[in-house]
């Protein structure tokens, strides 16, 4: 089961009982999903509860995931929409793997809310280059990405296309498990995740910041 990085599991058990319960939906999402031979690609229930303030406190009514999995994160989003904006609010899910989303939609069925999602199988740049032509260029509220590395830089730049002024994007596994903070490891993954953590920093179209919730998240605001 995925847990915050380094957090040790009497930390992890006390924020769960902090923190609001979660939805039924949602604990069994990530109970089922923890046998799952690609468990860690879940976020950590923490994580969610976070997820879940931010886009209540942005009043979020339009946002974007890229790289659904079997749906927890999907349906954190989902389900703050729903308090925000009722029927009205929409998030637009994208993933390549019909397999990982076919598991998401049973959990997103149980909590009632997959009339929210507008699913998209086909590559996530491609699907956000669609979105922005469909007419949502400067209008999504809050983003999450959680796919591939190395393609991280080209959703940053789509995303912030699509991100309204004051709209926020969340970029996941930005710590890399502690790899990005060893000099020695020049993977692919691990080189794509600082270039664009500097990049983020030095971009004047927008602020940022990087938290070590979950397995490190950089937020980055439009201003």
């Amino acid at each position: 089961m995925s847990t915050s990085y380094n957090l040790s599991p009497p930390i992890i058990e006390y924020l769960s009982g902090v923190n609001q319960s979660e939805h039924p939906a949602l604990t069994a999402c990530r109970v089922e999903t923890a046998s799952h031979p690609k468990a860690m690609m879940q976020i950590s229930a923490e994580q969610g509860a976070f997820m879940s303030f931010l886009i209540r406190q942005l009043d979020v009514r339009l946002a974007v995931e890229v790289g659904v999995f079997t749906g927890y994160s999907a349906l954190v989003t989902a389900l703050a929409l729903r308090q925000n904006a009722g029927p009205g609010g929409k998030l637009f899910a994208f993933d390549i793997s019909e397999e990982f989303t076919d598991l998401a939609k049973t959990y997103w069925q149980q909590a009632d809310v997959e009339s929210t999602i507008d699913l998209r199988i086909a590559p996530a740049g491609d699907s956000l280059s669609a979105l922005a032509n469909e007419g949502y260029a400067g209008r999504i509220d809050f983003m999450f990405v959680d796919a591939d590395k190395p393609s991280y830089q080209d959703y940053y730049e789509k995303g912030l296309t699509l991100l309204r002024t004051g709209g926020v994007m969340l970029f996941d596994n930005m710590l890399w498990s502690g790899s990005v903070a060893d000099p020695n490891d020049q993977s692919i993954e691990t080189v794509a995740l600082r270039d664009l953590a500097m990049h983020a920093k030095a971009d004047p179209r927008v602020r940022a910041v990087m938290v070590a919730i979950g397995d490190g998240l950089m937020l980055v605001t439009k201003i």
